[in-house]
């Protein structure tokens, strides 16, 4: 069940649902909590779209737009027209000056590379226990700062992913 009930202090519209089981409810607008049974029910039904669009045809009534308001669809119906897409990613790539296709090469380029943490533990694995100087030296070849490399060095290694002995690292 649903039904269109309205505040008292401000006058909002909302949709409540089931409203014979809860006790209270509270105005979405001005936060205002009302005894469900003493709020005053403009429409029910057990039909959510049903009542969405009395919701609808009311806040326009209220407005003076009644006329406006009975040449559209229906609530759901436009909710349903707002999911579909107006213009396609292409063409609004295209419409912004841009090459859609270098962008989409640019997109699946960036997919295959690796975040700054995924570098260094690559160096670690694929090296045979290396020091500190190569891994940061692998991890500056793929773009990663030597400052940056050494604070995740060491990062994983107080997280305990990564163990150093003698100055060598082994992955964990």
């Amino acid at each position: 069940m649903y039904a269109v009930v309205g505040c008292t202090d401000c006058t909002a519209l909302w949709l409540l649902s089931d409203p014979d089981t809860s006790k209270t409810a509270r105005c979405p607008r001005c936060g205002r909590r009302h005894q469900t049974r003493k709020l005053r029910r403009f429409f029910e039904s057990d039909d959510r779209d049903a009542a969405r669009q009395a919701r609808s045809e009311l806040l326009a009534k209220r407005q003076g737009a009644s006329e406006a308001v009975a040449d559209l669809e229906s609530v759901a119906e436009m909710e349903r027209q707002t999911e579909e897409p107006a213009v396609d990613d292409h063409e609004y790539l295209e419409g912004s000056g841009l090459d859609a296709d270098a962008v989409a090469a640019a997109g699946s380029e960036s997919r295959g590379s690796r975040s700054r943490d995924q570098v260094v533990r690559d160096a670690v694995r694929e090296q045979d226990r290396p020091s500190e100087e190569e891994v940061v030296d692998y991890a500056a070849e793929y773009g990663v700062p030597a400052d940056a490399a050494r604070d995740l060095l060491e990062t994983l290694v107080r997280r305990g992913e990564i163990s150093e002995s003698r100055g060598r690292y082994r992955l964990l």
